[in-house]
C-alpha cells in the first residue's frame, strides 16, 4: 500500500486523484481548506482516509500538518502539490493583494511544502514529488501573465531542484495539463477591467474567460485520465521529468519551445560576438 500527501484535495485534480487512489486501496492524507468536502470519503474508506484543514499560504501550519501526517502515518511514500488557481487580467488592472495572493498560493507554497517535506523524505530514505504545473508553465496565455509567473517559477525551481534531491533518493515530476473539465474555469478570478484595454486582445480573451462555464467548460482534457496518468508515472523510475497532459497542451509547448529554440539559434552569432 502507498502512502500519499495531497494538497488541494477537495476539488478538481486533487480530488480525482484522492477517488482513484483510496479506491485501488492507497492510503491518502487528504489536506484542503474545506476538508469537509471529503466527508463522504471519510464515511466510505474509514482509516485509509486522513484529513486535515490546510491553507497551503499559512507556512507555520503547514509545516505543522506535514510533520504531523508524518508522526501519525510512518512513511509517506508520494507528495502531490496540487492546490492552486487561477487569475486573469492586465497586469495594471490586479490589486497588490491580488498580486500577493497569487504568488503566494500558487509558488511560494509548493516552495515551502518542499522545504516541510525534504528532512522526512530523507530521513526515509527518498520518496517522489508531483507538482502540478500547468501548460501555462512553457507558453502562454494573453491576460494570463501573473498565473504563468508563478508556474514558470514553479517549473525553474523544481528542475533546479530535481539533481539537488537526487542523492536522497527524492525523484520530481512537473504535471502540466492543459484545460481540463475541472472547477478551475469558474473558480478563476478576474480583475475588474481597465477601459484603456478595451480594445485590445485582453478584452478579446476576457470575453472569452467569462463564458458560463468559463475556459474549462469545452476544455479537450478528461480530469480522470490525467489523474490515471499521473498515478501511473509514479511507478516509472526514474521519474518522467515532465507530464504534458492534454491535446492542447502538447500543441501549445511544442509550438512554444519551438519559437524559443528558432529565435535563439538566430542570434547565435550574436550570442559569440560578445565573448571576450
Amino acid at each position: 500500500m502507498t502512502t500519499w500527501f495531497i494538497t488541494g484535495a477537495s476539488s478538481g485534480f486533487g480530488r480525482e486523484l484522492t477517488e482513484r487512489l483510496l479506491d485501488r486501496g492507497d492510503r491518502v492524507a487528504a489536506t484542503a481548506r474545506r476538508p469537509e468536502r471529503l466527508a463522504d470519503l471519510a464515511t466510505k474508506y474509514g482509516d485509509q482516509l486522513w484529513t486535515a484543514t490546510l491553507d497551503v499560504t499559512d507556512t507555520p501550519v503547514l509545516r505543522g500538518v506535514v510533520d504531523r501526517a508524518f508522526a501519525e502515518l510512518g512513511r509517506i511514500d508520494v507528495i502531490v502539490s496540487n492546490a492552486g488557481y487561477g487569475t486573469f487580467g492586465a497586469a495594471e488592472e490586479f490589486t497588490d493583494e491580488a498580486i500577493e495572493t497569487q504568488l503566494a498560493t500558487n509558488l511560494l507554497a509548493p516552495i515551502q511544502l518542499t522545504r516541510a517535506v525534504m528532512p522526512h523524505l530523507r530521513a526515509q530514505g527518498g520518496g517522489r514529488i508531483v507538482q502540478l504545473s500547468s501548460a501555462g508553465g512553457q507558453a502562454v496565455f494573453t491576460g494570463g501573465n501573473l498565473y504563468h509567473a508563478t508556474k514558470w517559477g514553479v517549473e525553474g525551481f523544481f528542475e533546479a531542484l530535481i539533481d539537488e534531491v537526487a542523492p536522497f533518493g527524492v525523484e520530481i515530476t512537473l504535471v502540466e495539463p492543459g484545460v481540463a473539465r475541472t472547477e478551475f474555469g469558474p473558480s478563476l478570478v478576474v480583475a475588474e477591467a481597465l477601459e484603456a484595454y478595451a480594445d485590445t486582445p485582453i478584452s478579446q480573451n476576457r470575453q472569452y474567460i467569462e463564458a458560463p462555464g468559463g475556459i474549462t467548460a469545452n476544455g479537450p482534457g478528461d480530469p480522470g485520465k490525467i489523474a490515471d496518468a499521473i498515478i501511473a508515472s509514479v511507478a516509472v523510475s526514474p521519474a518522467p521529468r515532465r507530464l504534458t497532459l492534454g491535446s492542447d497542451a502538447y500543441a501549445s509547448v511544442h509550438a512554444a519551445l519551438t519559437t524559443r529554440l528558432a529565435e535563439l539559434e538566430a542570434a547565435e552569432q550574436l550570442a559569440h560576438s560578445t565573448d571576450f
